[in-house]
């Protein structure tokens, strides 16, 4: 059986429950779901779609790193909106994080979020090599 490591940077918001901003096993990396969260100060960013998704996929970079891996190791995400009239602006800066590469992806709407944030984003990667 394969250990299980749990993944802390302080790069990224702290887990604010009873779990791990991410789980490495087997050469993959099990990411949380971000929220747009301010390392450090704790505070959530403006309820403006497109800089809650730019902080979101920053947060979600830094976990990536914490763990050896990054975006361009991304193979799923799931994106979850308050709003989906946000997908555009929301895709928009998807996009721009991602460029060329294009993991797997589901986009859902929920009936609500963490804080009152706009959007969350979890996703699996590999681990660079």
């Amino acid at each position: 059986m394969s250990e299980l490591v749990p993944v802390h940077t302080d790069q990224a918001p702290a887990a604010i429950g009873p779990y791990a901003q991410a789980v490495v096993a087997d050469g993959w990396v099990f990411c949380s779901g971000q929220i747009p969260v301010v390392p450090g100060s704790g505070e959530l960013v403006e309820p403006d779609i497109a800089k809650q998704t730019d902080r979101v996929l920053l947060n979600l970079a830094a976990v990536l790193e914490g763990a050896g891996s990054s975006l361009a190791d991304v193979v799923k995400t799931t994106v979850f909106l308050a709003d989906m009239g946000h997908f555009a602006p929301m895709n928009q800066v998807y996009s721009r994080h991602f460029g060329e590469h294009r993991p797997a992806r589901a986009t859902v709407q929920v009936a609500a979020l963490p804080r009152g944030s706009l959007v969350e984003i979890e996703c699996i990667a590999r681990l660079s090599r």
